[in-house]
């Protein structure tokens, strides 16, 4: 579709007379170049020390004037056996697209690979423009005919709330003018009146003189490949499904399908699209700039487009969340040390003794050591905990709301609103897999006879043996989390025996100190080497669950591609899910809850189980989630998609024998070869992260207020990392249509459901809010600070008599204490049910299973009614959608009325009234407007001017 810029407009490459140097498909080599100062340049840095031309990539055939749409690469030499068959797939395929319609032209000289490079002429173009029902831009002075009549129908006066939303907008403009794009080289791009293309009704469209300009090269290219994908290799009438470009490549008859990028994207190439992008895009400057969404759209595709727009829209999103996460980290701050309960736990005036850690060799030990931990942990335990959960639960719903309707304006301003998908064909590996398979069943939509799997007998059994696989490989996560455990345990109680050996071996002052300090803080050295270990793990076991998924899904042999990627998904998200969270949800839920008490301690591998320390397993919780979500994003994002990329490129160009005057006359298409595929799995793990993040953000915000800072810090560089990726890695992919993001929005909507039932449990079970409420509110006798007393009311007693002979403390380490303190609510030892659960702890279960029912049912009904008082389409975009459809049916029969009069299209004055003819007269030189159009009030829209489409990520003027 072509589009009229009110800017800058980007140079259509290599002109014919500027073409004349390129011979065979090389790189220009004007006069005064110096190619080889160009191919020295490494992203901005440029060798200013040599005189250089911008150089421009050759797009053409060698006659300088046909585009290259697409490139066919193959190996030369196959050996014997595919060699022959190969050759006649590749002779009939090429064959059928030149009957077409296609135009094929051959580079052979390369000694391995050699390639067809492939252009669609306009005709072609045009016809499957006809086909596809592509829809285009139409005249403006059509438009401006039947736009006029209703100008005069607007009111007068506007209402309060427009002009509010007005003022804010305007407001909104000045605040986020220094994240605008620089509009003098990125203008924005308005929204036309389009429809769909129909050949016999050209004089609607607004078609440039240059013809084939209308047909953007990422259309070109997808109409291509819409061709190549449909086209037959063999005349065995047997093998129905031996057709399209990409079962080719599955057989090996080709390498590789790809259109070409348009330039260079490094410092002094001359200005393209592909440049401009990275220039003003991917480049490290523009981390803090708006995304220009159309002109990716324009060269990636709007399926491309779509994940950019929803990655920056969700990005935008996290700011509102970092910012009050920010504020609730500070407030916990703020009161670590002034809260009564630290203030409690830290004087050592209250001489509380606590029992030992461990059984025989652990002493006694003081409250009042534990003061750090006890601070630290009022950081994230606190009142403003509960108001950040119920934040967070209203946030996911409004992001998901949000971008419902932000999805529905870009499928407005992108022409998505009426997408249809076509009709998916079977997937080349699954043709490939049923070859010899003789059950054929026809298929009731395209009327083919397919392979065709039976579900009791070939199915099923499949499923069930690939989904019981699936619970195998949980089951290693879970395994690996015990292991975990088996390792604190087994660290905490080393750490333990400190003391006590330095004491035995009279150590020097500085070990002894050490040794003291760690264990001190035994319980926060554990859980922190604990958590490394585990995100090894995790990472492990992530690399194995990638393979495993992928050759699982493979065997169960999936018809269509759509098929494929839901499973796929489905599979290594529960999988990497349960990876990630299982060893949180295990500190979250379980730690503590089934340990015992003195004298009755459950063990697990021979030794005690873990306990909550004197401030509790929230900042447990805090310590595991923030060392595997940052660690995750520090090694999958900085480390394997920024570092490894550059060492492996690095190691290739030290490897590589190849000369530099061999470099410099490799052709555009054997470079892009030299690139990564964009397979169909690209989007799919950048998805995949930002969706476990999102799991991140949502099921554990209690414990972790800074999460979302940390999301919006990894998101900005997230951006222009797959940017990079995307426009200096990767072969340019084909322009797929997609009016979604697909699956992927079930499973957020399914997150932000199951995050209410978490943070309700978190807040409930592992947090101390619940029993300093119950404590407030029924218990404390003290008006003034209803908190004082409570670390007292929360440990109950145990005497040490009642000690079993293999768990007693060891005489050395005794002393001459009677009583001893532990975290519980339990009776004491002359209760006539001593040491059984006290009524205290049954008031204050009940009351954490009461704050569940309450607050999940509070956040459910709330984000419910937003949810149905959110429209999913914002009111005045439906309105505009509607008025478009009027006009533009309005100017079709209009039109076609006036050329039934007999009306020559090009002698019609639209800036008259639009009604009628330069130089008529008489009856069959005028028309009535009036007369063949409806007036009512109802049927008429108040403005027929389409809203300009404005390419930033997150915009307060757009419909949101």
């Amino acid at each position: 579709m072509a589009e009229k810029d009110k800017g800058v407009e980007l140079k259509r490459y290599a002109p014919a007379a500027a073409r004349d140097t390129a011979v065979n498909g090389l790189e220009e080599k004007q006069t005064g170049t110096s190619m080889e100062s160009l191919e020295d340049v490494d992203g901005h840095h440029a060798d200013k020390t040599k005189p250089t031309t911008p150089k421009m990539r050759n797009l053409f055939f060698e006659d300088g004037h046909r585009r290259i749409d697409f490139v066919l690469a193959w190996k030369k030499d196959l050996g014997n056996k595919k060699q022959q068959p190969a050759e006649q797939a590749r002779e009939l395929f090429e064959e059928n697209l030149r009957k077409e319609g296609l135009e094929i032209e051959y580079d052979r000289r390369g000694d391995e690979i050699h390639f067809a490079k492939v252009h669609a002429p306009f005709e072609l173009l045009r016809r499957y423009a006809d086909i596809m029902k592509i829809r285009m831009p139409m005249k403006e002075n059509l438009v401006e005919q039947h736009g006029q009549k209703f100008t005069n129908l607007q009111s007068p006066v506007t209402s309060v709330s427009v002009q509010l939303w007005g003022a804010v907008s305007r407001c909104f403009k000045r605040i986020l003018s220094p994240f605008e794009v620089d509009q003098t080289v990125l203008p924005p791009r308005e929204r036309r009146y389009t429809c769909p293309y129909s050949s016999d009704k050209e004089y609607l469209y607004d078609i440039p003189e240059d013809k084939s300009q209308i047909f953007t090269p990422s259309r070109r290219s997808w109409i291509v490949d819409f061709i190549l994908r449909r086209k037959s290799f063999s005349k065995d009438k047997q093998k129905a499904f031996s057709f399209g470009v990409n079962k080719m490549i599955a057989d090996g008859f080709y390498e590789a399908a790809y259109p070409l990028h348009e330039g260079h994207w490094k410092a002094g190439s001359a200005d393209n699209e592909r440049k401009l992008l990275f220039d003003y895009w991917a480049w490290w400057k523009n981390c803090f700039k708006f995304q220009p969404l159309d002109y990716i759209r324009n060269y990636f595709g709007e399926k491309i487009g779509l994940y950019f727009a929803w990655l920056g829209f969700y990005t935008s999103m996290l700011i509102p969340a970092s910012i009050m996460g920010l504020i609730v980290f500070i407030y916990g701050l703020a009161i670590m040390w002034t809260n009564t309960s630290s203030k409690e736990v830290c004087d050592e005036s209250n001489n509380f003794t606590m029992c030992p850690l461990c059984d025989v060799q652990c002493p006694f030990w003081k409250l009042h050591e534990a003061c750090i931990h006890a601070g630290v942990s009022r950081i994230f335990d606190n009142g403003a905990t509960v108001f950040f959960a119920i934040f967070m639960s209203l946030w996911g719903t409004l992001f998901l709301e949000f971008w419902k309707r932000k999805e529905s304006t870009i499928q407005y301003k992108w022409d998505l609103t009426s997408f249809v998908s076509e009709e998916e064909p079977p997937r080349p590996e699954y043709l490939s897999k049923l070859e010899n398979w003789h059950t054929m069943k026809i298929n009731p939509v395209t009327g083919l006879k397919e392979p065709h799997l039976p579900f009791w007998r070939r199915r099923f059994p499949i499923f069930l043996c690939s989904y019981s696989v699936m619970l195998f490989l949980a089951g290693l996560a879970i395994i690996s989390v015990i292991g975990v455990i088996a390792y604190r345990v087994s660290m905490l109680a080393a750490l333990q025996l400190i003391p006590a050996a330095v004491q035995k071996d009279n150590s020097s002052e500085i070990t002894t100190i050490t040794a003291n300090l760690v264990f001190q803080n035994a319980s926060l050295v554990t859980t922190i080497t604990a958590a490394l270990i585990n995100l090894l793990i995790i990472i492990i076991l992530n690399i194995v669950y990638g393979y495993l998924a992928f050759w699982l899904t493979d065997w169960e042999c999936l018809r269509t591609q759509s098929e494929y990627d839901n499973s796929i998904t489905i599979k290594l998200f529960l999988l990497q899910f349960v990876n990630y969270f299982s060893s949180i949800f295990y500190i979250a839920y379980f730690k503590g809850r089934f340990a015992g008490r003195p004298g009755s301690y459950k063990t697990i591998f021979g030794a005690r189980q873990e306990e909550c320390d004197a401030g509790g397993c929230l900042i447990e919780l805090c310590i595991q989630l923030a060392i595997i979500m940052v660690g995750k994003q520090l090694i999958q994002n900085n480390l394997i998609e920024i570092v490894l990329p550059k060492v492996i490129k690095l190691i290739k160009r030290k490897c590589s024998k190849e000369t530099r005057e061999q470099k410099l006359a490799r052709t555009p298409w054997e470079k892009d070869f030299k690139l990564q595929p964009a397979s169909n799995t690209s989007l799919f793990y950048e998805y995949l992260e930002m969706v476990l993040q999102f799991g991140f953000l949502t099921i554990f915000c209690a414990a972790f207020p800074l999460a979302p800072l940390f999301a919006l810090l990894n998101n900005i560089v997230e951006i222009r990392v797959d940017a990079t990726k995307l426009l200096t890695q990767l072969r340019r992919p084909v322009a797929d249509r997609a009016a979604t993001i697909g699956i992927w929005y079930s499973v957020l909507y399914a997150i932000s459901r199951f995050a209410i039932i978490t943070n309700a449990f978190i807040i409930a079970l592992t947090s101390d809010f619940i029993p300093r409420l119950v404590y407030e509110l029924k218990y404390s006798e003290n008006e003034e600070d209803p908190l004082a007393g409570y670390v007292n009311f929360s440990l109950s007693t145990f005497n040490i008599s009642d000690f079993e002979a293999d768990h007693m403390p060891s005489p050395a380490l005794r002393g001459d204490f009677e009583l001893c303190r532990y975290r519980d609510f339990r009776n004491d030892p002359d209760h006539i049910r001593k040491y059984k659960y006290s009524v205290v702890f049954w008031h204050i279960l009940a009351a954490r299973l009461a704050f569940v029912c309450v607050f999940e049912n509070l956040v459910v009904v709330v984000t419910s009614l937003i949810s149905w008082l959110i429209p999913d389409m914002p009111t005045m975009l439906r309105e505009q959608i509607r008025r478009e459809n009027y006009i533009t049916n309005e100017i079709v029969l209009r039109t076609e009325l006036q050329r039934a009069h007999g009306v020559d299209m090009d002698d019609i004055d639209y800036h008259d009234g639009g009604s009628t003819r330069r130089g008529g007269d008489g009856d069959a030189g005028s028309y009535d407007s009036e007369k063949y159009s409806p007036r009512r009030s109802e049927d008429i829209p108040m403005d027929v001017r389409s809203r300009p489409n404005r390419a930033e990520e997150t915009d307060p003027r757009s419909y949101v």
